[in-house]
């Protein structure tokens, strides 16, 4: 028994000194907003208090294209778009509830339901009545609801990557998104959040490794550290599976543009084929040798397909 106590003694003083060692804290709003925003940031205050964080970029009276971004990520993903399309169009990118300096909304509400009325309300106060919506993997996941449920208010629908979809969770998913469905393991993301598993996120995501850059690291890891976030994060990968999107594809009447990386290892390409098979007319572009996020993996080719398919009436 008295070597069983000293076992358990030892094991916790490991614990204790494991936690101390890896532990990261909690990074102020204030702090990151001083390091991301730019001049093309705005906020805007909603209904339940939530701040929401935009660039907008364009002529305000060219038509608008509003970008939902993935899982985890942040409007920064978008920027090679949004820096290349808005010599024509009225560019807008938000980071969604429990992301970048929008972070933890007071509503609690991280599922995909909430997100979707966090962007009508998100585009109501910026006076956008109808506006193109492109949405990225768990974004694409939201824009596509958004359009089933406002039909009227989405004039074409970009969907890249995009989850919505019944898909298999693959092998090669990265260890982060494991551990935040492992119930008492993932509490440990309360503290700890190396920035080791970004990068081994991001490498698995990615195709075109060139483009992960130290700069994308940090801002992915520094954001996934802001106050609130993190028990954000927790909540959101505890919802349980939504399938309002792929039961209401019928809905999606206006043109659909579908987007994919042929070696995205998240979101696997059978996904793709799925969802061209649901959308009447839906048209799909298949990118060779990219990964989950061609936005920023093949930056010029999807930029010149999505403005081909704006312009198009």
């Amino acid at each position: 028994m008295r070597n069983f106590l000293i076992g358990i003694v030892i094991l916790a003083a490991l614990a204790a000194g494991a936690f101390f060692y890896y532990s990261t804290p909690d990074i102020a709003r204030a702090a990151l907003e001083t390091k991301y925003a730019s001049p093309v940031s705005h906020y805007v205050a909603l209904r339940d208090g939530a701040r929401a964080h935009y660039r907008e970029r364009g002529p305000a009276g060219a038509p608008s294209l509003v970008l939902l971004h993935g899982s985890n990520a942040s409007l920064l993903t978008w920027e090679p778009w949004s820096k290349r399309l808005s010599d024509s169009f009225h560019v807008v990118s938000v980071d969604l509830p429990g992301h970048g300096l929008t972070g933890a909304v007071p509503n609690g509400d991280y599922s995909q339901d909430g997100m979707a009325k966090f962007v009508g309300e998100f585009a109501d106060k910026l006076g956008l009545k109808t506006f193109a919506l492109a949405g990225n993997s768990m974004g694409g996941g939201v824009a596509a609801r958004f359009a089933e449920e406002n039909p009227a208010r989405v004039t074409k629908l970009i969907l890249v990557d995009a989850a919505g979809m019944p898909y298999r969770h693959p092998d090669s998913e990265p260890l982060a998104f494991r551990l935040a469905r492992m119930p008492v393991i993932n509490k440990l993301f309360l503290h700890i959040t190396p920035r080791s598993l970004v990068v081994q996120g991001l490498n698995q995501a990615v195709e075109h490794k060139e483009i992960i850059t130290d700069a994308m690291i940090d801002s992915y890891w520094d954001f996934a550290r802001m106050e609130g976030t993190r028990a954000a994060t927790l909540n959101r990968f505890q919802l349980p599976p939504d399938g309002y999107v792929a039961d209401h594809t019928a809905a999606l009447t206006m043109p659909v543009l579908i987007l994919w990386g042929d070696q995205d290892r998240l979101i696997p390409m059978a996904t793709a084929r799925d969802w061209a098979s649901r959308i009447k007319g839906g048209k799909l572009i298949v990118y060779p040798k990219t990964g989950h996020i061609p936005m920023e993996e093949v930056a010029e080719q999807s930029a010149s397909d999505v403005r081909a398919f704006l312009t198009v009436p």
